[in-house]
């Protein structure tokens, strides 16, 4: 199964990068992929990932573990299962520090996870809690914290979000955003939820089924969509300001990758579907400065 193709895109530092779809598309299999963390059977097949000049993909192990936590740092999906539930929180965040630099005292670590915790709001004192001790949202700003440690230069947060309720994730989100600003670190958003991307992001792609459908600045790809997919997508968000319309759903199911549809994957869903659109797989094209579309209508 394939289930991420011809992905490409660039973040620089500083910056931002929100990659949106359902569920399946393919976005936390790219988050993987960046820190070759793969499930079992899971490997990269051909491509690069160019990070500060080296290719990731063709570095021997041991070399990839000194770019993790210290290059590229991740927050991963679901907080509340992401921790050792029989080791205290703040020595879970040390043990990432005393990993991955060397020579560092104890009295050091302990002052850098007491930083870290005041850094996500979170009191220091908290530091010598178990894991069940926190709530969901103290669980993910504790992951945040942990992703914080080593001073990576890019972030990785794989539906921060998720499964928290909306003042907790507002908090979430305000905090990684600050820390982008403040910490100059370049970010990558993984969501479902296109409010998110809209509040955190510069640029955005859009993904279908192990693809990227549509690729630009948040700007451009929010006021005008190109992508029959992402028209969807937003059509079935509603709007605060703009006028009051019923919302649109887009039929049907993503596709199987297993046994994927020919040709253009979203045209069994596709309201503007044409003959070439089952005959012929679109080509990820400019339309306009830095704004990329796959489909045959332009």
């Amino acid at each position: 199964m394939r289930a991420v193709e011809n992905v490409s895109f660039s973040v620089e530092q500083g910056e931002a990068l929100g990659i949106a779809g359902e569920s399946g598309s393919g976005k936390s299999t790219i988050a993987l992929s960046l820190l070759r963390i793969l499930p079992q059977g899971g490997y990269i097949r051909k491509g690069k990932i160019m990070f500060q000049g080296q290719d990731l993909v063709a570095l021997p192990e041991g070399e990839m573990r000194k770019i993790r936590w210290k290059g590229i740092s991740i927050v991963f999906q679901g907080a509340m299962n992401a921790m050792n539930p029989v080791y205290r929180v703040g020595d879970q965040i040390a043990e990432a520090i005393k990993l991955h630099e060397n020579g560092v005292t104890d009295s050091d670590v302990k002052e850098r996870v007491a930083k870290l915790f005041e850094t996500v709001g979170i009191e220091p004192s908290r530091a010598a809690n178990y894991p069940h001790e926190f709530s969901g949202g103290m669980r993910q700003r504790a992951l945040i914290a942990m992703a914080l440690a080593a001073n990576p230069i890019m972030l990785i947060g794989d539906e921060p979000g998720t499964a928290l309720d909306v003042i907790v994730q507002a908090q979430t989100l305000r905090l990684l955003r600050d820390l982008k600003d403040r910490l100059g670190l370049a970010m990558i958003m993984i969501s479902h939820d296109l409010s998110i991307i809209a509040e955190t992001c510069e640029k955005v792609a859009i993904m279908y089924a192990g693809k990227i459908v549509e690729y630009g600045d948040a700007v451009s790809i929010f006021k005008n969509p190109l992508h029959p997919y992402t028209q969807g997508l937003i059509k079935a968000f509603p709007s605060i300001k703009g006028e009051r319309v019923r919302l649109s759903s887009i039929p049907g199911q993503p596709p199987d990758l297993l046994n994927p549809p020919p040709a253009c994957r979203f045209n069994p869903r596709c309201p503007y579907v044409m003959d070439v659109c089952k005959r012929q797989e679109p080509i990820l094209k400019e339309q306009d400065k830095g704004h990329l579309v796959a489909c045959h209508l332009y």
